[in-house]
């Protein structure tokens, strides 16, 4: 992997991680254009990933202040219902990433054609949250565990997890700025905990084959169009823009299957 390989991989994992697109099939279907070998990637991947947590962490710094802050005052208050809620929401991808993780893995080896229907999956997500009209709830304990199902789901390339989960909680009613911040939030312990796995399993392991200017490239890449997709995709949701993003995921869906 060159640095111009890595600086297109990185842009497309920041930009594609808070748009509801796919960050995971588009990466798949950029190296599968880029001709990038897949085993060799893996240090690469969680390099990139570990970028995209940073700019969340840097976008939603106030928020995860307030509720760490929140968290440590007694009595029970309106944070600790809200780490709650984040923790239920993670259990289903957890449960997956413990029991299942070889099998996942399957799925990450360029099967483009099984990418592309996801993406119509993604799609089909996104166009239906034009069915619900009145979005006027708060996120409970049982909308978290259904959000965090949806994100399990999202584990597959070609389903996009923010996607995914904000769509499902705008179809379960729940406030559109509300979900969306759940939606970043709730990814961040699962995100993290799944890059310290890797890197304990295999170490440093495709160092030498990828580089350090890669690595670095990649990383300020996937870093600085995270910042600028989180920002911008907390205005969409806003301002119900979701369709465009649907009608982007069936186009691209369909050149995978038809070209794969």
């Amino acid at each position: 992997m060159n640095w111009i390989e890595a600086l297109i991989l990185g842009l497309l994992q920041g930009l594609t991680e808070f748009l509801p697109v796919s960050s995971s099939g588009h990466l798949e279907l950029g190296k599968v254009l880029l001709g990038v070998e897949t085993r060799e990637t893996l240090l690469f991947t969680v390099v990139i990933h570990g970028a995209t947590v940073l700019s969340t962490i840097f976008v939603f710094r106030k928020d995860l202040l307030k509720l760490a802050s929140d968290s440590l005052r007694l009595p029970w208050n309106e944070s600790h219902s809200y780490l709650l809620k984040l923790l239920i929401s993670m259990v289903p991808v957890v449960f997956l990433g413990l029991f299942f993780k070889d099998e996942i893995e399957q799925f990450f080896t360029g099967r483009v054609v099984f990418v592309g229907f996801m993406l119509l999956i993604t799609a089909s997500l996104l166009a239906s949250t034009y069915i619900r009209k009145s979005n006027k709830r708060s996120i409970g304990y049982i909308d978290g565990l259904i959000i965090g199902i949806a994100q399990a789901f999202a584990v597959l390339p070609g389903i996009s997890r923010s996607g995914a989960t904000i769509s499902t909680g705008l179809l379960l009613g729940n406030k559109r700025e509300e979900v969306t911040r759940f939606s970043f939030l709730m990814v961040l312990v699962p995100i993290i905990g799944a890059n310290l796995k890797d890197i304990y399993d295999t170490g440093l392991a495709g160092m030498e084959s990828i580089g350090i200017m890669p690595l670095v490239v990649g990383f300020l890449a996937a870093f600085v169009s995270g910042l600028l997709a989180c920002k911008w995709m907390i205005g969409i949701v806003k301002k119900g823009g979701l369709v465009w993003f649907a009608i982007y995921c069936a186009i691209i869906g369909l050149l995978a299957i038809i070209l794969g």
